[in-house]
């Protein structure tokens, strides 16, 4: 995920950053701000609230980045545990209030197709894929969003979810076994 920057680059944003560099965090920002937006967005299904904990993650991660250490992990993934943590505050906040709403902000988002028709059965076809992770477990969810939507190697799964690469792999295994069956049922396969 270091993708469009050399990993050089991102290694020496980081220490200036680390010492205070604006400018540095906010090129960092820029460069990780649509994978952690979505990733969020994938975990509470609403645009606003994504919106509002992408910021809350950015700021956490300004206010801890003194204290990132490298080892083993890219920044990426030390991004993504937080806004992880941040997901857990949010729902541990939202503990009682229950809201089933479809993806109403996605379906928001604009499309340039001009097919009326084409667009409402993917936009289907998109809450039936949406609801039927929804009902996957935690881990199992959070493996499918990092492989398939973040686009992470298992590696990077791994070490984001502190587990080994074969653990990462079987949940895989399982979830997509699980999603397949649903998306059968619904005829979408």
């Amino acid at each position: 995920m270091e993708g469009k920057y050399p990993k050089d680059f991102i290694f020496e944003l980081i220490a200036k950053a680390k010492e205070g560099d604006v400018f540095a965090f906010e090129e960092l920002y820029q460069h990780y701000i649509i994978p952690i937006f979505r990733y969020i967005f994938f975990r509470v299904r609403s645009q606003q609230d994504a919106e509002d904990l992408t910021q809350t993650v950015f700021l956490k991660a300004w206010k801890a980045l003194p204290n990132y250490q490298k080892k083993n992990n890219p920044f990426s993934s030390w991004l993504y545990k937080i806004a992880k943590n941040t997901i857990i505050d949010y729902y541990k906040k939202k503990r009682g209030v229950i809201v089933q709403k479809p993806i109403e902000d996605l379906k928001q988002i604009k499309d340039e197709k001009s097919d009326l028709t084409e667009i409402i059965e993917q936009r289907e076809r998109a809450d039936i894929l949406y609801q039927a992770i929804s009902q996957l477990s935690a881990e199992q969810q959070e493996v499918i969003i990092l492989r398939f939507i973040e686009d992470l190697s298992s590696k990077e799964v791994a070490q984001l979810m502190q587990k080994s690469e074969d653990a990462i792999r079987a949940l895989q295994y399982r979830a997509l076994k699980t999603l397949r069956e649903k998306l059968k049922r619904e005829k979408l396969l």
